[in-house]
């Protein structure tokens, strides 16, 4: 990706010589957490962090100002905007090698985006506001979900072709692919339910009622599908993907939006009503280990960096924070 980094000011100068024996200067940076990055002038309700690219990682995040942004990951510095939508976005996500986004909104459609020039490749319509939008693993399909109770599943190699269409019975809140091999997808509905579809068959092969009490708020599926996280009211539930069998069920103390799990398995993140980001350790029976303020406003939206190092979470104040995650 032809992107070029902008600098904090805490920058130091190494020297070191190149392959012809020549010296050269690096500039190297210090990154002190949390980072505030402004930018959005709206609630933050959708982030997500790119895989580690050979660029770097990248961030991503939708917000009801119209304007999704993409970001450098680790130092939360701006690196362009899409514009384009004509309502609030809802959803937003990179591909693999971070050169395509997608984003969902409440104008009624799904956009494709080359996320290097910031150039819409495609519009995708829809029937209702979208909720969810992401990319199959090896980026060439995109699922989206949302208020119209259906998932889609789009050929992107021939967008225009009519999608694999897939009745999830009640409005979506999140979706996502469940297999490396494109086969499985996964939704989380406002009815409290999560459902899985083989898309060969087009037909559900097993569905989980969650939570009795509220819909479920958040969905996130683990790097190696192993695993999923899913938060709703106060209660954050973890199950293995493929079984749907409850490994873990902590209750927390505050109604939660949104909920993350570290990439090793062993710790999760969670903040809503209360304006605190929490992390728990798994290990020690869900036991809340850190909790940090900054935010001015509930949180809507959090999720870990690729390789657990730090995470973000969005805001009802318009702001996205980066925090360093406890080692």
């Amino acid at each position: 990706i032809n992107l070029t980094t902008i600098m904090s000011n805490n920058t130091n100068t190494e020297t070191s010589e190149n392959e012809t024996g020549m010296e050269k200067k690096v500039e190297t940076y210090e990154v002190t957490f949390p980072v505030v990055c402004p930018g959005h002038s709206r609630p933050v309700v959708d982030v997500r962090y790119s895989p580690v690219t050979e660029d770097g990682t990248f961030l991503i995040s939708a917000c009801h100002d119209k304007l999704p942004m993409v970001r450098w990951a680790d130092n939360g510095d701006w690196i362009g905007t899409l514009e384009g939508h004509k309502g609030a976005v809802w959803s937003a996500c990179l591909n693999h090698d971070a050169t395509r986004a997608a984003t969902g909104s409440a104008d009624f459609s799904a956009k494709l985006w080359n996320s290097i020039s910031g150039k819409e490749i495609h519009t995708f319509d829809h029937k209702h506001i979208v909720k969810s939008v992401e990319f199959s693993k090896d980026g060439t399909q995109l699922l989206t979900g949302g208020l119209d109770k259906t998932l889609r599943i789009f050929d992107l190699g021939n967008p225009d072709q009519t999608p694999i269409s897939l009745d999830a019975k009640d409005k979506i809140r999140r979706s996502s692919w469940l297999n490396s091999e494109n086969q499985i997808v996964i939704c989380a509905c406002e009815d409290g339910f999560i459902r899985k579809w083989d898309i060969r068959s087009q037909e559900i092969i097993s569905e989980l009622k969650a939570f009795e009490k509220s819909g479920v708020k958040d969905l996130e599926i683990s790097a190696h599908f192993q695993k999923l996280i899913c938060c709703g009211g106060n209660v954050v539930k973890i199950y293995n993907s493929d079984t749907f069998e409850l490994c873990n069920e902590i209750e927390v103390k505050n109604d939660i939006e949104a909920a993350s799990l570290h990439p090793s398995g062993k710790r999760f993140i969670a903040g809503g009503a209360d304006l605190w980001v929490h992390e728990y350790d798994l290990v020690d029976n869900g036991n809340e280990i850190a909790c940090h303020k900054g935010h001015h406003g509930p949180i809507f939206c959090m999720r870990y960096d690729p390789e657990g190092k730090t995470y973000a979470s969005g805001s009802e104040d318009g702001t996205i924070r980066l925090w360093s995650a406890t080692p």
